[in-house]
């Protein structure tokens, strides 16, 4: 273990930790318990400090109850000014801030990941919208794609793997378009919008009118156009899986089939996708856990095909 926390000091930001993603994500929560003990405690420290970035940004209680914040640039600098210090090594007072002080420590994390990150947020606080595709794909890199890569590195895969790190990378991105597609009418009720201009410049629809009923059907078709994409970066993520160690190759198989089924039920669901937040129950949960468990233990003989050179890549 480092020597950046007392075992005491650990153990409180693991319960500290535990407790926020029982609150902020029941997905998220289900699967990590998947993974062996330590990964387990490393994942949720890292989902901590993600959660109470995202929190602070967007002025929510464990990912619930966003609105518009008045006050953007000051939150901004606040979660930069606490992840910094971090990075730095120095205890911050703040239990999710020192969650990340312990696993960056821990793991050899590249402090630009948490920069990627802040700099997503720092989109946000801009009040910034996609024009392109492109501009999307970025966001959802900074937004959860550099999370992927830095729970790839609570999984024991190496900083400098980067083969692997671009399959972690493609599940976050599959995670974030399958949320951007569900939560469409959330966003923009906080004043939040992602669907790129030109995308919706096509189908006709008013950037600030997204939500309005003429524009159910063309919006029903961009929010399968979301979710299509996330499946292809889902079906590119699962190659990477063989390099994990069976349970943490069972917890990621596990979640990307919860938020592939997430994205299918949207696209199933057409113009009625916004009616009711789309989610998955226990059961539902369970039986994806269990086919995964299957996959897991198959990893090997699972034929690898090259990364799709038309994939958006992350940024080296």
């Amino acid at each position: 273990m480092s020597d950046t926390a007392a075992p005491t000091e650990r153990d409180a930001l693991v319960a500290a930790a535990r407790d926020s993603i029982a609150k902020g994500s029941k997905s998220f929560a289900a699967a990590s318990l998947l993974f062996d003990p330590e990964t387990r405690a490393r994942a949720w420290l890292l989902y901590a400090w993600c959660r109470r970035c995202d929190d602070i940004a967007d002025g929510q209680d464990h990912g619930h109850g966003m609105t518009r914040v008045a006050d953007a640039p000051a939150r901004l600098a606040e979660l930069t000014e606490k992840t910094e210090a971090a990075l730095a090594g120095r205890v911050v007072g703040d239990p999710a801030f020192d969650a990340l002080r312990v696993v960056a420590a821990e793991t050899g994390m590249p402090h630009r990941w948490p920069r990627d990150l802040i700099a997503g947020f720092a989109l946000d606080a801009e009040d910034w919208r996609p024009e392109t595709e492109d501009d999307l794909y970025r966001y959802c890199y900074h937004v959860a794609g550099v999370v992927g890569c830095m729970m790839a590195v609570t999984m024991g895969v190496a900083p400098d793997d980067e083969a692997v790190l671009d399959r972690a990378c493609d599940l976050g991105m599959a995670f974030q378009l399958a949320n951007i597609a569900r939560d469409i009418a959330e966003d923009a009720g906080a004043g939040r919008h992602y669907l790129p201009r030109q995308w919706l410049a096509y189908k006709s629809i008013a950037p600030d009118a997204i939500m309005a009923p003429s524009h159910r059907p063309g919006l029903s078709a961009l929010a399968r156009r979301l979710t299509d994409r996330a499946a292809l970066f889902e079906a590119s993520a699962r190659m990477g899986t063989p390099a994990l160690s069976y349970r943490s190759a069972w917890a990621v198989l596990s979640a990307a089939a919860i938020y592939g089924a997430i994205g299918r039920k949207v696209a199933k669901r057409g113009r009625r996708a916004w009616d009711v937040r789309v989610g998955t129950g226990k059961l539902e949960k369970l039986g994806f856990m269990t086919r995964a468990s299957i996959q897991a233990a198959r990893r090997d003989r699972m034929r690898i095909t090259p990364r799709d050179p038309e994939l958006w890549t992350r940024p080296r």
